[in-house]
């Protein structure tokens, strides 16, 4: 593999990251095009790189979204086996692009939690006041029946139903559209933070790459797949939320579309999607409890 070393002019987070990655896991360095020559990692080489970045870079970034320093990586289908989540064999991979045996999954946090029966709450990102407030309030009914709310962390329907999760005293996991060291949106780097470090994070992507809006499908794949069941609480025909309930009739997953959305009369998605014999309209959180145990 070709040897590179790190550029100094990369964020001082990813830096941190990357030292605290390198040394656990030969391979997973070795997934950041860092191999120091003759199939050996130099750590005193590297760690002489991280000094003298280190050096430069204190004060002004204090403040700033700090990358978890315990991020771990697992095989997506390692994951989905030991999560008992396993997809049917008959439909091929979940990212078309690249095989489930070779997709890394990147964690920080407690990744016990997707043992346990978890289900997205997902939708619009501008969310009407009365959507924030179904989503709060769908989260905190989960927590009630011991279930984990997962969200992708964006704007709307997504925080909302990460803060209800957290407020009644829940766990929560993030899945996200971005690399674990980059918040997105930043206004919620803080409650990324409160995520990986006492409930979880999870990204596919690879820490340092740039990601496009084209990219947060795969997110929405990932959730549908890693998850029991999804609850759309707001979205338009338009919407991206539609990703994951097409995955999850994809994968067999359980969907559920809030009664309000379900009988909005100038959406027409809602109808097309409970002709599926896994979609159904949600009229308490009991309904989810009842088809996932």
């Amino acid at each position: 593999m070709p040897g590179c070393l790190p550029d100094l002019a990369a964020p001082y987070h990813f830096q941190q990251e990357l030292r605290q990655l390198w040394f656990e896991d030969a391979r997973f360095a070795c997934s950041f095009g860092v191999w120091c020559g003759a199939g050996e990692c130099r750590e005193s080489v590297v760690l002489q790189r991280m000094n003298q970045f280190e050096g430069r870079a204190e004060g002004p970034r204090r403040g700033r979204y700090l990358a978890p320093m315990n991020a771990r990586s697992i095989r997506l289908s390692e994951l989905l086996l030991s999560i008992n989540r396993s997809t049917n064999v008959d439909q091929g991979n979940l990212f078309r692009d690249q095989s489930d045996a070779d997709l890394d999954v990147f964690y920080a946090g407690d990744l016990s939690l997707l043992q346990r029966k978890c289900v997205s709450v997902i939708g619009a990102r501008d969310v009407s006041e009365n959507g924030a407030a179904r989503a709060r309030r769908v989260a905190r009914g989960l927590v009630d029946a011991g279930i984990v709310v997962t969200s992708g962390l964006a704007k709307g329907v997504d925080i909302a139903a990460h803060a209800g999760a957290l407020e009644e005293g829940g766990r929560t996991i993030a899945v996200i559209g971005t690399p674990l060291d980059k918040a997105y949106p930043v206004e919620h780097a803080e409650v990324q933070t409160e995520i990986y470090s006492h409930h979880l994070l999870v990204s596919q992507f690879l820490p340092g790459v740039r990601t496009f809006p084209s990219d947060f499908p795969k997110r929405n794949r990932l959730m549908a797949a890693v998850t029991d069941a999804s609850i759309i609480v707001e979205a338009s025909d338009s919407s991206g939320t539609l990703h994951q309930a097409a995955e999850c009739v994809r994968l067999g997953r359980w969907l559920f579309i809030m009664k309000a959305v379900a009988e909005n009369r100038d959406l027409e998605w809602p109808s097309k999607f409970l002709k599926s014999p896994k979609v159904r309209v949600l009229s308490s959180v009991q309904d989810v409890v009842d088809v996932i145990g």
